[in-house]
């Protein structure tokens, strides 16, 4: 089992930045990737971004490129995500995954055998 802790969500105005951090624990050894998705009211879970620590390859959702960036610390079991200019279209609740199965499809929810609870992201107009 690998658990996950998000936090550093919370309420920012529109043009802001805001960093997230997702904390692993357990058997963290089995971790091949870790991914970050958000899901909005009303909305279905999308993919935001993804780190594979083999490599540190990083893989973006279209609409989050150039604004946001996401980094880990393997030995530390942490992973980021650094946001910025963010828009009220950003208001969702984020979520950390992590992959142990060397997936290929780190875009696609299913890839992913556990998650975090959520941390709430609230950007204001």
């Amino acid at each position: 089992q690998v658990q996950l802790v998000e936090s550093g969500g919370g309420l920012v105005q529109a043009g802001g930045s805001l960093r997230l951090s997702c904390s692993a624990s357990g058997r963290t050894f089995s971790t091949d990737a870790m991914g970050w998705f958000r899901q909005a009211p009303g909305k279905e879970r999308e993919f935001v971004a993804a780190i594979r620590w083999r490599g540190s390859s990083t893989y973006y959702a279209d609409s989050v490129k150039g604004r946001g960036t996401t980094s880990g610390d393997n030995a530390k079991n942490t992973v980021s995500l650094q946001m910025n200019s963010l828009t009220p279209e950003n208001t969702a609740v984020y979520y950390c995954a992590a992959d142990t199965t060397k997936s290929l499809l780190l875009k696609r929810k299913d890839a992913y055998e556990y998650w975090g609870q959520g941390t709430q992201v609230t950007v204001s107009s």
